[in-house]
């Protein structure tokens, strides 16, 4: 029993009563006297219920959201592998093996082209790089759409589909600038740097890309988290490379570097006990970026 509305909500014949509503037979009634509002009330759970054993509790409406980071989109059909009938009858022999000799033949038509199965493979390969370098739904979906357009113009023809896919994910990192190098990548997927960035030339070249420039800001959080930073030290960095970006001075340098040399200046400046070494682990750079990065910013914030 549920009251309905506000608790003022009173029973219209004896003006004691608070309304109250059954759920399981819909009625809508005064606890008082036992008047009967409405007995009907419109259902806002599933319109179903589940009769196999194999569905439980599950009442979801919707199956799996669709998705380009699937080979048929989430589209397929599937035959369940509770062998019962609507009523929850067991099925007969004859008919049990009709269904199972359908079930192999419909797993089977769902990869019979080569695009297919070449999505197939693919999209395996996005979903263990998705784990291991940890990036979002978003970015996932739009290597696959970089991926999809890439096989559209037959630029996958002669080229590797893991190094491929690997450059897809990356364009895709720098489209939504996720801070994601390119040594990242390529050792998330075995694939030489080299190759990934030859594939990623391409994609830009063919498909006509317009990526945005990195955000060194975008890389802080990461490097101070990896080396173990403070917050304060984080907001020191930050306001330096925003100083920075207004004198016009972090223009054509590594975005990677640029932060690290912030958070460095800025582990100097709050006596944060960090070395270069330190920094550059972190940020996957080497420490000669770093001292020539803070030399530069040195000179022209004047710190």
């Amino acid at each position: 029993m549920v009251k309905t509305g506000n608790q003022k909500s009173k029973c219209p014949r004896c003006a004691k009563g608070t309304l109250l509503t059954d759920a399981n037979t819909g009625e809508n009634f005064c606890d008082k006297c036992g008047f009967v509002i409405t007995d009907k009330v419109e259902e806002s759970g599933p319109e179903w219920r589940s009769f196999s054993k194999e569905e439980g509790d599950n009442r979801s409406r919707t199956g799996v959201p669709t998705s380009l980071a699937m080979h048929d989109m989430g589209l397929a059909t599937i035959i369940g592998t509770a062998d019962r009938d609507a009523t929850g009858k067991p099925l007969s022999a004859s008919m049990r093996s009709t269904i199972e000799r359908l079930r192999t033949w419909d797993s089977r038509s769902q990869v019979h082209e080569p695009v297919d199965r070449n999505f197939r493979q693919a999209f395996s390969e996005l979903d263990r790089l998705k784990d291991k370098l940890a990036v979002g739904d978003a970015v996932i979906e739009k290597a696959a759409y970089i991926y999809r357009k890439a096989l559209e113009k037959g630029l996958v023809r002669g080229r590797s589909i893991s190094a491929l896919i690997a450059s897809a994910l990356y364009a895709a990192c720098r489209d939504t600038e996720t801070p994601r190098t390119l040594k990242d990548i390529g050792h998330a997927s075995n694939i030489k740097r080299k190759d990934i960035a030859r594939c990623y030339r391409l994609l830009l070249r063919e498909l006509s890309l317009k990526m945005p420039v990195v955000d060194p800001i975008k890389c802080v959080a990461r490097i101070a988290s990896k080396a173990g930073l403070n917050e304060k030290t984080k907001r020191e960095a930050t306001k330096i490379l925003q100083t920075a970006e207004e004198v016009k001075i972090s223009a054509g340098k590594d975005p990677m570097g640029l932060a690290a040399a912030a958070l460095y200046v800025a582990c100097v400046t709050n006596g944060e006990n960090k070395t270069q070494r330190d920094v550059a682990e972190a940020a996957g750079v080497t420490e000669v970026t770093i001292r020539n990065r803070y030399k530069g910013l040195k000179t022209a914030l004047d710190l």
